[in-house]
């Protein structure tokens, strides 16, 4: 068994970076180099977490190039903001074109970028310098999503016929940084921030194991976006006091629900239906990522919050607000699930073992940009139905152009 590692470097040190630093753990094949950010602050104190965590000996990069140009990194992995993304993929470009360095991966998680033209141009660009891309898209490596996948084709699928229908969901309360609220710089709203996993898991669960993605093949989607709880006079109020004046959806808000029916055919020219949702306006323990799968004889499911492990804590116990029990955590008190290990339980260890292990074989990951690409075709033309309020033909004309009405600020809350 090769023993070589791959010492990677993190391009954004917030939320999202240090999630994976955590999942790094239980990841033998990788070491963590590097942070940049620009915020000198945040990169440093993620560099300090991995190396509180032992899983590699990080310091803060002065920038990307100095990232790229260091031997001891051999991948990025980006985990910046959206609106940063084109400029930090052009970063990475130059410096492997002027010799800086050499790199053998790129990692970007989702979603690839916020609209289909500055996707196109990240895939582009990758490609210009030939890099081994991986898209990261965790849910896809969510243990129970593996082995339920495994299994239902393996035995109810075989002896009864492929799954026709999936369903997928994520849902919370709203994210953590003010940027995600702001649809000029995220791209759209919660479509725009979470359907790309719930499509992306559909199309997986709906797709047979060894057979490529394009076997099945998106013919029509219909979808619908709302604002339900944040444009509301108080809760609005309650945003822009928590994230600041430029987040005001009174006058600029972003849709907090979406949901979206997409129609496949399979290779055999049979209806394959994948049903997703998504909502920053779901109260309940925290973070509830659920799926579905059916078919002539079978079904199976998952949700996070059926943990294994729960915890009592009546109204006496009064302690500080946190995310200790579950990520995005809503209350303190109550019979309260607990998710022992999140980065696993969400996928982020297996998918993080699973690029590192493509990179240094030179093997060609399961996801690649060219995926990610995909899946913002799919949210894109799920904005474009939302707002024509019909259903369409996969793909509509004009996708490649089109920009949604909450990422241009036009749009009014309402479809």
């Amino acid at each position: 068994m090769s023993t070589e590692r791959l010492g990677i470097g993190f391009v954004g040190s917030g939320f999202n970076a240090r999630f994976h630093i955590q999942s790094l753990t239980s990841v033998r094949e990788i070491d963590v180099r590097g942070v940049w950010s620009p915020n000198e602050k945040n990169a440093a104190s993620s560099a300090a977490l991995a190396r509180e965590l032992d899983v590699g000996e990080a310091r803060p990069y002065k920038s990307i190039r100095d990232m790229v140009a260091d031997p001891v990194i051999n991948a990025l992995w980006l985990c910046g903001p959206n609106q940063a993304r084109i400029a930090n993929i052009e970063e990475i470009v130059a410096a492997i074109k002027s010799g800086a360095g050499t790199l053998r991966g790129l990692a970007c998680e989702k979603p690839l970028a916020r609209n289909v033209a500055e996707a196109k141009k990240v895939a582009d660009l990758a490609r210009s310098v030939g890099l081994s891309t991986g898209y990261l898209e965790n849910q896809l490596f969510a243990p129970d999503i593996t082995r339920g996948r495994e299994l239902i084709w393996a035995r109810g699928a075989a002896l009864t016929g492929r799954p026709y229908l999936a369903r997928a969901a994520e849902e919370h309360s709203g994210p953590h940084m003010p940027w995600f609220w702001q649809g000029s710089l995220q791209g759209g709203g919660v479509l725009n921030d979470m359907m790309c996993h719930s499509v992306e898991v559909v199309r997986h669960l709906l797709t047979k194991p060894g057979s490529p993605r394009s076997s099945i093949k998106p013919v029509r989607i219909s979808a619908h976006i709302a604002s339900l709880k944040w444009s509301r006079a108080k809760y609005a109020k309650q945003l822009s006091e928590t994230m600041g004046k430029d987040v005001d959806y009174t006058k600029r808000p972003s849709e907090d629900f979406a949901r979206a029916t997409i129609e496949y055919e399979s290779e055999e020219g049979e209806p394959l239906v994948g049903e997703v949702t998504t909502s920053w306006a779901f109260i309940g323990a925290g973070l509830r990522l659920s799926a579905e799968l059916l078919g002539p004889e079978y079904s199976m499911s998952w949700n996070t919050l059926d943990s294994s492990l729960k915890m009592f804590f009546s109204r006496e116990v009064k302690g500080k607000s946190g995310e200790d029990l579950v990520e995005k955590q809503n209350a303190e008190m109550g019979l309260m699930p607990v998710v022992a290990e999140e980065a696993s339980v969400y996928g982020y260890s297996a998918e993080n073992r699973h690029m590192a292990r493509a990179f240094l074989s030179g093997e060609k990951p399961m996801l690649t940009f060219e995926d990610g690409l995909e899946v913002v075709k799919i949210l894109m033309a799920a904005y474009m139905s939302a707002e024509k309020g019909q259903t369409l033909d996969f793909p509509p004309p004009g996708l490649e152009s089109f920009v949604p009405a909450v990422a241009k600020g036009t749009w009014k809350g309402r479809a």
